[in-house]
């Protein structure tokens, strides 16, 4: 039986997605992605050095940081700034989105030069940090196209695109880009990141109740990659504006 879900979707359906480029005019590069009631503001900026480790060696660096503004969920969540450090939670996802843009770059080609994507949770509604690392490569590849247009760049360091997605099981049911209410209840969790060439830069999967079988594990990378497919077709729509 198909179960009810937001808006009548079926189980491998997305969320309705909307990428918004250049939200942010003070940005090197920005976008505002929605996806369902989730939105995030994705901005990146150039800095025309690299920390002191990597100085020297002729190489770039691109790095994230992710934050959820206090109304965010609808309670109020205390700054990170009013508690000294970020959370673990922060720290975790930042993290992610650092290694997943870096995962289709080549830094060599960016020089001695840092760009800095940050994602910024407006509303969350489930999958913030899927959507900050779609929305985060679109103002990534916007950053970059400015970078080659001002002669700062010979060629993009870009090699290829990158989404990510969510995907769960609830009620013994897999399901596509999960919102809070189902990523709240699932079994399974999972966040799927991939290239638009359907490469596995990183996939976070959780059991919450019942171990993950490996038939299911094999059902949600399957519907990641429908997934990916859509989000991949909305960065391209954005990115043609």
């Amino acid at each position: 039986m198909t179960r009810e879900r937001s808006g009548g979707r079926a189980p491998d359906e997305l969320r309705p997605v909307t990428i918004e480029p250049g939200f942010v005019s003070t940005a090197t590069g920005s976008a505002l992605i929605s996806c369902g009631g989730t939105r995030v503001i994705c901005t990146a900026s150039v800095q025309e050095s690299v920390p002191k480790w990597m100085a020297g060696k002729g190489r770039g660096w691109m790095t994230a940081e992710y934050g959820m503004l206090p109304a965010s969920t609808g309670d109020r969540k205390q700054r990170d700034v009013t508690k000294g450090r970020p959370d673990g939670r922060t720290v975790e996802i930042q993290r992610l989105i650092g290694r997943s843009l870096r995962g289709i770059a080549d830094l060599d080609a960016l020089g001695e030069r840092t760009i800095y994507v940050d994602c910024d949770v407006l509303e969350a509604d489930g999958g913030t940090r899927c959507a900050s690392i779609t929305g985060g490569y679109v103002a990534l590849a916007l950053a970059c196209r400015s970078l080659q247009e001002k002669g700062l760049l010979k060629r993009s360091p870009l090699t290829g695109t990158i989404a990510a997605v969510s995907c769960g099981v609830v009620g013994g049911v897999p399901l596509l880009d999960l919102d809070y209410p189902e990523d709240s209840t699932a079994e399974v969790d999972a966040n799927v990141v991939m290239t638009g060439e359907g490469g596995l830069v990183e996939v976070q999967a959780t059991a919450e109740r019942t171990p993950l079988s490996r038939a299911h594990l094999d059902e949600l990378l399957v519907l990641a990659q429908t997934g990916i497919e859509g989000l991949r077709a909305a960065q391209e729509g954005a990115l043609a504006l």
